[in-house]
């Protein structure tokens, strides 16, 4: 009869301490569900632009989508570079910074023009150019002036106000 008495007691201990473990797993369910809602909100919540379009009149269109567009360029660049009798492996990453998104759209169009001009422009590189900082400024701002001679042909119009290297490797 001792024998029985321990298991009930037993059994009510494993019942309280079942029932704390059954409120702290749904107090925890309840918090990340609370958490996992509330970041919802937040990031559902933001400034819907294509709402925002709807309430600005045509005419203030083109202004408001002024500003710095960026598009990178689908791949790096990559070359060799001779230097004396050893060659040098270059891997540049462009992004080419324009002032709308029309401009944009109309870059995205003119992709593979534009990797042919900055491969001639990459090509013509010397190491000493790839090496200092005058020589990579002087480098960026003929891949700009090449970039929109040939935008210029085939848009009428420069399109692209900066170029950008984003990831530079000289190996």
């Amino acid at each position: 009869m001792a024998e029985g008495n321990d298991a009930s007691i037993d059994g009510e201990n494993a019942a309280p301490k079942s029932k704390k473990k059954l409120i702290i797993i749904i107090v925890a369910v309840v918090v990340l569900l609370a958490a996992g809602g509330g970041g919802a909100f937040f990031m559902l919540s933001g400034d819907d632009p294509a709402a925002s379009d709807e309430t600005v009149p045509e005419a203030t269109t083109e202004t408001t989508e002024k500003g710095a567009n960026y598009v990178p360029m689908p791949r790096p660049f990559v070359f060799n570079v001779l230097e004396g009798k050893r060659d040098r492996t270059v891997q540049i990453k462009v992004q080419l910074m324009v002032n709308t998104k029309s401009s944009e759209a109309i870059i995205r169009k003119h992709i593979p023009l534009l990797e042919s001009t900055l491969v001639s422009v990459f090509g013509s590189a010397t190491i000493e150019q790839l090496r200092s900082p005058e020589g990579k400024s002087e480098l960026r701002q003929k891949a700009l002036d090449e970039l929109n001679a040939a935008t210029t042909m085939v848009e009428e119009s420069a399109l692209i106000h900066t170029v950008l290297f984003t990831g530079f490797v000289l190996q």
